[in-house]
């Protein structure tokens, strides 16, 4: 599947702002099963400087700064990606089997999948977290089969409510309310994975969402979104979606990974002055109709600041 996507984030700022320095996460990382073409890339004012990364966790990441004083800050990105489905393995190891072998494998594969066995900013191992998950987590049970089975309760026994959560909200709340939004329950669900001694990463990207029968799509309505891929032995990285209870496949554009929001948050930064900001943000994620994109292009950069 292909997809053209747009993402406009605008701040409003009560006062000028005199300096901003920002770390973006926007451009979509390459991967087995996406491809993207380079994408158009514009922020207004224009920054002063501005570098292309990759960091730690092999994103591609954007540092820039924006040194004239400024009201507004606009930065947009457009992409086409094409994606293609990854299959689920069909058969996987128990999940002890790989737990007890991360802590002592120090092949590439494993050791690198071993840093996200740990506790992060927003994600601490806890003895309740892993007794929600043991009722998937039987013994001796395929880790890929338990995995798909607590994506379902976590889908069933959340609620999903924009207004009961924000960024700042502790998975501790989020599991006593049972409310959030795909970031809590993808914290949620890597406290409990991460509690039974399994690596487990954050993913950040988009889902292309469709319409109710009847009804036309709504252009810029989309959002940001969030999952779990969890490190299952020789089967590999299993991709899982709770807030939608689904294994991502074309319709889910992946942009980064990490152990928590934190490593991979679309935009964060310092200023100097603003007081008061508001935030817009329209995103659009349509399946291609092969019109070229833009030509040419402005100083670039990637952001956003908002998950669904």
């Amino acid at each position: 599947m292909r997809y053209h996507i747009t993402h406009v984030t605008t701040y409003a700022y009560a006062e000028a702002v005199s300096l901003c320095q920002n770390v973006a996460h926007l451009a979509p990382r390459p991967s087995h099963r996406q491809r993207a073409e380079s994408p158009f890339l514009s922020i207004t004012p224009d920054p002063a400087v501005m570098e292309d990364r990759v960091d730690f966790f092999g994103n591609p990441v954007c540092y820039f700064t924006v040194q004239e004083p400024h009201k507004e800050l606009t930065v947009s990105v457009e992409h086409r990606v094409s994606v293609t489905p990854d299959p689920v393995p069909t058969h996987s190891p128990p999940w002890e089997a790989v737990r007890d072998r991360l802590p002592h494998d120090r092949d590439p594969v494993w050791l690198d999948a071993y840093q996200f066995v740990f506790d992060s900013r927003f994600i601490a191992a806890d003895r309740k977290y892993a007794d929600y998950a043991a009722g998937a987590f039987s013994p001796g049970r395929p880790i890929v089969d338990a995995a798909l089975e607590l994506m379902r309760r976590v889908h069933v026994d959340f609620v999903y409510d924009p207004r009961a959560t924000t960024l700042a909200t502790p998975v501790a709340e989020v599991f006593e309310t049972r409310r959030g939004v795909c970031q809590d329950f993808a914290h949620f669900m890597l406290s409990c994975l991460r509690s039974l001694g399994l690596a487990a990463r954050y993913v950040s990207g988009y889902l292309s969402t469709l319409p109710p029968p009847g009804k036309a799509r709504v252009v810029g309505a989309d959002a940001t979104h969030a999952w779990v891929s969890l490190f299952c032995g020789d089967a590999g990285w299993v991709d899982l979606d709770p807030t939608n209870d689904t294994v991502p496949a074309d319709r889910h554009v992946l942009l980064a990974w990490g152990r928590d929001y934190e490593d991979v948050s679309p935009l964060k930064g310092v200023i100097l002055g603003g007081g008061h900001h508001s935030v817009k943000v329209a995103v659009d994620v349509r399946p291609d109709d092969d019109q070229p994109a833009h030509a040419g292009g402005a100083a670039g950069v990637r952001p956003s600041h908002t998950v669904s």
